[in-house]
């Protein structure tokens, strides 16, 4: 019994060696390339609640701000927690909480910045805060409002210009496997685009109201989902699965 199959399709197998090493290649640097995207943002955003691992409330506080600390207080506490010895933070976090003085900061703050963050932190990268400049610390001891509109608008367009790429790249790719029902393999390729416009919408609600922070974590899990599924199934069936020898192109 054949099988009718789109004339636009065909499997992996039916392909040339050179044009499978070519997906393979692409696939390759794809994943490994993701993998150092999930690890940065587990960097980015993990602990800043106080507990280890990525949670919303990490989230939270990323997007929207945190109540109880400051920006400082919060970098600290999250991203550059294993960058500032827990005593020095400890020093800088009481010198906060004191009423942040020009005395305190020139005795007590500024030589641990040295010491520690000066190396990124010195005013040379536009985007990174120049915390050898006591009026830039200053700002970052006032309340923590999250990240800047600025800020989500710089990143949310290259986020969408380079996640669509790659799950363009991908879902290509993923267009040769053999699924059944169609509409499975339909919907694990359309999925990761909704969700990156639902996860960068998030990052703005998230500052009007903390639940949108679910939509962020939630969009993030079924992008990197769909990336695994759409991954493994095509490395596996490019080289270890011949297709169906009942598989008939009609004119369809």
């Amino acid at each position: 019994m054949s099988t009718n199959v789109h004339r636009l399709y065909f499997h992996y197998s039916e392909y040339p060696p050179s044009m499978r090493v070519l997906f393979t290649g692409a696939l390759l640097v794809l994943g490994i390339a993701y993998m150092f995207a999930m690890v940065q943002t587990y960097i980015s955003h993990a602990a800043r609640d106080g507990s280890p691992g990525l949670s919303v409330q990490d989230l939270i506080i990323a997007y929207s701000g945190s109540k109880e600390d400051s920006r400082l207080e919060s970098a600290l506490k999250g991203p550059m927690i294993d960058m500032v010895d827990p005593a020095d933070a400890a020093r800088i976090t009481l010198w906060i909480h004191d009423g942040a003085s020009r005395e305190g900061y020139d005795e007590t703050v500024q030589p641990i910045l040295e010491n520690n963050c000066a190396s990124c932190h010195d005013g040379s990268n536009p985007h990174l805060p120049n915390l050898t400049d006591y009026n830039v610390v200053q700002d970052l001891v006032a309340v923590d409002t999250g990240v800047s509109i600025y800020t989500l608008v710089r990143v949310s367009h290259i986020h969408l210009f380079g996640i669509t790429f790659i799950f363009f790249i991908m879902g290509f790719i993923f267009t040769h496997a053999l699924i059944k029902p169609i509409w499975l393999k339909c919907l694990v390729t359309g999925i990761p685009f909704l969700a990156i416009i639902l996860d960068i919408g998030s990052w703005y609600l998230t500052k009007i109201h903390p639940g949108f922070a679910w939509v962020v974590y939630i969009g993030g899990i079924c992008m990197a989902f769909s990336f695994a599924f759409m991954w493994i199934t095509s490395m596996y069936q490019m080289w270890f699965m011949r297709a169906p020898e009942d598989l008939v192109r009609n004119a369809d």
